[in-house]
């Protein structure tokens, strides 16, 4: 019935979409240079105009310099007509055409002769407000997300259109959590390489606005099926000194949502938030500097959910997974961009964090009844990671504006520092256990990017080349009666190597436009493992393959798009998905990785159109993706013991088919509103195979399949006195997991601001989760029993946050 009613509210909004509009776009550059039709020669100092063809209106004025070259600055997309005189040469009237996929136009030699010339015409592009000209991203300034101002990175996504927030904290896009997230067009340990890391503590703050990128070109690294998430960090340009600082404050987990299983420690209750941040800038002749600093001190509780497993020969258990976490999370970038000579810009950066973890923990298990308690498993985990990423870009501007040659290379260490102290009471005897993890992760990456604008479109042509290393250690310290696996400790070493070419072109007339890139990729990975674990051995892969990718439009006029979109991708695994150490933060279902685990490949395909008006605007898309070698995770019961193994395996064929639709409209000059839905049915066919760790445990899975989807509303109030209001819904129905499926959810968000001091400082207040209902049911069926869990972690948080600009 809730799927019926998401697809009954997709078609009403799918209604609305009439009437037109030209997207708002950002400036456009256009250059070229006058010559004489017969030497070549530059002709100088020649007033050239450009003018609109709809009525002449002037748009702008230029002289030519020495060499007859000239370059027009902040043209919109349209159509129009540059125009020049010369003694002793016909006038010239050039049709220009700006389109929308080129940030900038070379129009080559614009040549005066003595008779008549006939000009062809030209084309550009520039992304517009919220999704883009080319519909493969769509762009969200942080800053207008009322409702998760002063939270993290993650919790302002969750209000994003067309990204869900899953309940273990990754991103999903469409359904899927292969997401890439990336910072500033980079990927770094901070979120992970081709994976999703530090997203819960990351202070929004720090972000300027968020690009999703549903298909990216070849440019991009091929890893990431769903798609692309690149954070773009604050960054002034101003001339002089400049920049904001802020502040946020709050309260979160303010009552108990449901009370603890007996003889545990309490639940966190209002625990506190604090953000500082502070971002500095100061310009001056050809140089730049920046600095920005964000700490986020956020008590939370964790983790709340309570599980029931039912085996196949009755046995029924209780239990709960109770974690009070603290978190301190600080944040340092800093950076100078300096230009060298006329032609060259060298930009520097740094990025240093420390997040620090502290988790205190109560799982108690009982059989049958509250009143059998058999097993209470206490621990502490103190955790500290440290990362730190440089990056160095040297560009070689051409004389053509746009015309660029830049090579970058980047350094990124990250630090993971683990130790967990474990209390496990039965009933007769109490031991304590202890294991200390050690992980350094160094990458170095070595890439160069041309991009070289043509008549009507731009080629862009590149090489990228990665080395990552994690080196890590596992050292487990049983106690008494100890469930530690002692013989899956030892060290491990993860060495990966990746070499990348691409290229990639970009056509546009006025009706059609076409994108065509193709990236060859290798990787050869390999994984050592200590010839004494009790399991596994040292494994790998290797491949060497094409991912192309394709885009064509045609233009219904100025206010309307049709593209198809197809690209094949992949998702490789992880490190810590191939990690052969077990954890043990629940010591009746352990999670593992699989060093045989091997990449899946995804091909997709999406049909998308967009249309505007004066007031609002439209997107509707209708998407395909098939993966083969899906990377799942499996559950199974060891024989004669009610422990759970989670284990990743490559499974069979899976596909997702779907629509989505964005619709944002201005109702009154104080009433905006925007929604987003999406309606997808995912299926994964049957497969079979064994869970090698502890021992081997064979598995079958029937093929699955679900219907599923997700509707966000958002609506600003604007209000006397300059206040503005938002709120914000999210459904999200239930959907397909590995061996079951999880619930629905719904959650409302509230927020408000005001700007004070004429203009020079923001108050923010806000509230996630008004009504506390944003948790979700989880059900697991494996072999041999049944898993049933909800998760009732802190999800309410209220805040009240300051920003002074100077």
């Amino acid at each position: 019935m809730r799927v019926r009613a998401l697809s009954r509210l997709l078609l009403l909004l799918a209604a609305i979409v009439a009437v037109r509009l030209p997207a708002q776009v950002p400036a456009v550059t256009i250059s070229g240079r006058v010559v004489d039709g017969e030497s070549r020669t530059g002709l100088p100092f020649l007033t050239l105009q450009l003018r609109a063809v709809k009525d002449s209106a002037f748009v702008s004025g230029r002289l030519s310099t020495e060499s007859g070259a000239f370059t027009f600055t902040g043209i919109k997309p349209g159509t129009y007509v540059l125009t020049t005189r010369a003694i002793g040469y016909q006038p010239i009237r050039q049709r220009v055409l700006v389109g929308e996929l080129s940030a900038f136009l070379d129009l080559g030699l614009v040549t005066m002769r003595r008779e008549t010339q006939t000009l062809n015409g030209v084309v550009v592009k520039a992304d517009a407000d919220g999704v883009a000209a080319a519909l493969d991203r769509r762009t969200f300034t942080v800053a207008d997300n009322v409702s998760q101002a002063g939270g993290s990175v993650l919790q302002a996504m969750s209000t994003v259109p067309g990204v869900t927030v899953a309940q273990d904290g990754t991103l999903q896009v469409r359904g899927s959590d292969r997401v890439a997230v990336l910072i500033d067009g980079k990927q770094t340990a901070l979120t992970g390489f081709g994976s999703q890391t530090g997203l819960a503590n990351l202070p929004a703050s720090a972000v300027e606005r968020i690009e999703i990128i549903t298909n990216p070109s070849a440019r991009f690294d091929a890893n990431a099926s769903a798609g692309i998430i690149n954070l773009v960090l604050k960054k002034q340009e101003q001339r002089g000194f400049n920049g904001t600082v802020g502040f946020t404050g709050g309260a979160g987990a303010l009552w108990v949502k449901r009370e603890n299983l007996p003889t545990i420690r309490p639940q966190f209750r209002g625990t506190p938030k604090l953000n500082p941040s502070i971002a500095v800038n100061y310009r001056t002749g050809a140089t730049n500097g920046f600095l920005q600093a964000d700490w986020l001190h956020a008590p939370t509780l964790n983790k709340n959910e309570f599980s029931t497993r039912t085996y196949d020969d009755g046995t029924v258990i209780l239990q709960q997974v109770k974690r009070n976490r603290r978190t301190d999370y600080g944040t340092l970038k800093a950076g100078v961009d300096h230009e060298v000579g006329n032609r060259n810009t060298l930009n520097v950066s740094g990025l240093f964090n420390r997040e620090k973890i502290i988790d205190n923990g109560d799982n108690p298990y009982f059989q049958g009844s509250l009143q059998n308690r058999y097993r209470l498993w206490q621990f502490l985990e103190d955790e500290v990671k440290y990362t730190a990423f440089g990056t160095a870009v040297l560009t070689h501007n051409f004389p053509q504006p746009g015309h660029t040659l830049a090579f970058t290379t980047n350094y990124s260490f990250h630090r993971e520092d683990e130790q967990y102290f474990f209390t496990n009471t039965r009933p007769s005897t109490v031991g304590t256990d202890a294991f200390k993890l050690l992980s350094d992760e160094h990458v170095v990456d070595l890439n160069a990017d041309y991009i070289r604008p043509l008549r009507q479109g731009r080629v862009e042509a590149g090489f990228k080349g990665r080395y990552r290393s994690i080196p890590v250690n596992m050292q487990f310290f049983p106690g008494l009666d100890s469930p530690l696996d002692t013989g899956a400790g030892g060290w491990a070493k993860y060495r990966e190597t990746i070499p990348a070419v691409y290229g990639n072109y970009v056509f546009e007339n006025q009706r059609l436009e076409l994108e065509g890139g193709m990236r060859l990729e290798g990787i050869r990975l390999n994984y050592d493992v200590n010839p004494d674990h009790n399991t596994y051995k040292s494994d790998g892969y290797s491949y060497l393959q094409l991912f192309p990718n394709m885009r064509a439009a045609w233009k219904f006029g100025d206010a309307q798009k049709l593209s198809l979109f197809v690209n094949r991708r992949v998702d490789r695994p992880n490190e810590v998905d191939i990690r052969i150490f077990p954890k043990y933060d629940e010591p009746e279902l352990i999670k593992v990785g699989n060093p045989s685990l091997q990449p899946q490949f995804a091909t997709s395909a999406e049909l998308g159109y967009k249309a505007g008006w004066t007031s609002g605007s439209v997107y509707a898309a209708a998407f395909h993706r098939i993966i083969t070698g899906t990377i799942t995770r499996i559950t199974t019961q060891v024989p004669g013991s009610v422990l759970l193994y989670n284990v990743f395996q490559n499974g069979g064929r899976s596909a997702s088919t779907g629509t989505e639709l964005t619709w944002q409209q201005t109702l009154t000059p104080r009433l905006s509103l925007a929604a987003n839905g999406s309606l997808f049915q995912r299926t994964a066919d049957a497969f079979s195979g064994v869970n090698q760790y502890p021992t081997p445990t064979p598995y079958a899975m029937p093929r699955q399949s679900l219907t599923s989807g997700t509707l966000k509303v958002n609506s600003l109030v604007r209000l006397p006195h300059g206040w503005q209001t938002q709120i914000s819904a999210i459904y999200l129905a239930p959907d397909l997991l590995p061996q079951g499926r999880i619930g629905s959810r719904f959650s409302l968000d509230l927020g408000a601001k005001v700007s004070v001091q004429r203009g020079k400082g923001e108050i923010v207040i806000n509230a996630t989760d008004v009504l506390n209902t944003n948790q979700a049911t989880r059900t697991t069926r494996g072999t041999d029993f049944q898993l049933v869990s909800t998760d009732y972690l802190e999800t309410q948080v209220i805040r009240v946050g300051y920003t002074w600009k100077f």
